[in-house]
């Protein structure tokens, strides 16, 4: 398995023109309503405008759920409620249709397929919404040593890359990223301490665990940052030496999304680390990227506020999943249809006020 740094060649396009940006704000501001007086669904609009490149946005109408799903070496350490068997379970409830995730991407119209990045065991069914892409039988406990080897990072983010690819030619317009896998909130908590966050305002539970588990998790991160020495600068060390196979897939899978102007919607902590990796490998990934709630996992806010990505929702949720970010696209096509479909104040005949502009 052969890969070199120019699987981070994404070319992301991040000069969007004044000229469109101007004639977006124009129209928000022309419409029957005061300037600014809708919040921040005049900026979901304006973004998706430029992401779209149309002066009046287009509603997604091909909306796709991807959740990447994968084992936890770090799990060995008593750092979850659950039992690593879960991981697998909760992928033939997802294929059944029983999750969350999957009540709630009815209720908005999207698809969801399940990614198996690298769970522990064969996951040896045939299924139309399951992707077969694993990259190893779940990582390395990294309180001992990388949790995978260096190839392996970059084979997580072509092959994310490779997903978003397919998603992309069939038809995708709109891409929601979720995570499900035993550990995971240890693994990305460490993987955010490693680029540069403080352990401590990082730090909280994923599923319901005691002091004791939870002091468990601070010291495995610890251990895992002094046996490894990751490399801050460097987001391919981190991934290979406190990384999951799911985290660096979801960063390959938002490079593609937004090198091909796509729209990707993260959920949260796990999705959010997975972020902060392609992030790291190209900060333009920012102008393609809705945050779609804030968890209550009190680190996604500290990650959030540091990229100034302001969450869609919030609702106290920290199951994952992508349950979030799906509940958030009801806002965001509410967002659209708003520039869309309101009348301007001169189709209306209507008088502007002393705020509006000529």
């Amino acid at each position: 398995m052969e890969s070199t740094r120019k699987d981070l060649d994404f070319s992301i396009n991040s000069n969007f023109s004044n000229e469109l940006k101007n004639a977006i704000v124009n129209r928000l501001n022309n419409l029957t309503k005061p300037v600014g007086s809708l919040g921040y669904l005049e900026e979901i609009a304006l973004k998706m405008g430029l992401i779209q490149g149309n002066v009046i946005p287009e509603i997604p109408k091909k909306k796709e759920v991807y959740v990447f799903t994968a084992d936890h070496g770090v799990a060995e350490n008593g750092v979850s409620a659950y039992p690593q068997e879960v991981t697998y379970q909760m992928i033939l409830n997802f294929l059944n249709g029983g999750a969350a995730i999957n009540v709630f991407s009815r209720h908005v119209g999207a698809d969801v397929f399940v990614v198996d990045s690298g769970v522990k065991v064969d996951v040896d069914i045939e299924h139309e919404k399951l992707i077969k892409a694993k990259i190893g039988y779940g990582t390395k406990d990294f309180t001992k040593g990388p949790a995978m080897t260096k190839e392996q990072a970059y084979a997580c983010i072509e092959k994310g890359a490779e997903i978003a690819s397919k998603a992309i030619e069939k038809g995708a317009e709109l891409l929601v990223v979720g995570d499900m896998g035993i550990g995971n909130t240890t693994t990305a908590s460490a993987v955010a301490v490693a680029l540069g966050f403080g352990l401590d305002e990082i730090l909280d539970i994923g599923t319901p665990l005691n002091e004791e588990g939870l002091r468990k998790k601070k010291e495995a991160i610890k251990c895992a940052l002094e046996v490894n020495e990751p490399d801050a600068t460097d987001p391919i060390d981190v991934l290979h030496k406190v990384g999951g196979y799911c985290i660096g897939q979801m960063a390959g899978f938002i490079l593609k999304a937004a090198e091909e102007s796509v729209p990707v919607i993260i959920d949260g902590f796990p999705t959010t680390a997975g972020f902060l990796i392609a992030w790291k490998i190209n900060p333009q990934v920012l102008n393609y990227v809705f945050a779609g709630h804030k968890s209550k996992v009190k680190g996604h806010k500290v990650i959030l506020d540091k990229l100034g990505l302001r969450p869609i929702l919030d609702l106290d949720m920290r199951l994952g999943e992508g349950t979030g970010a799906v509940l958030s696209i009801s806002i965001i096509e509410a967002a659209i249809k708003m520039i869309r479909e309101m009348a301007t104040f001169e189709s209306a005949n209507v008088s502007k006020g002393e705020d509006q502009p000529v």
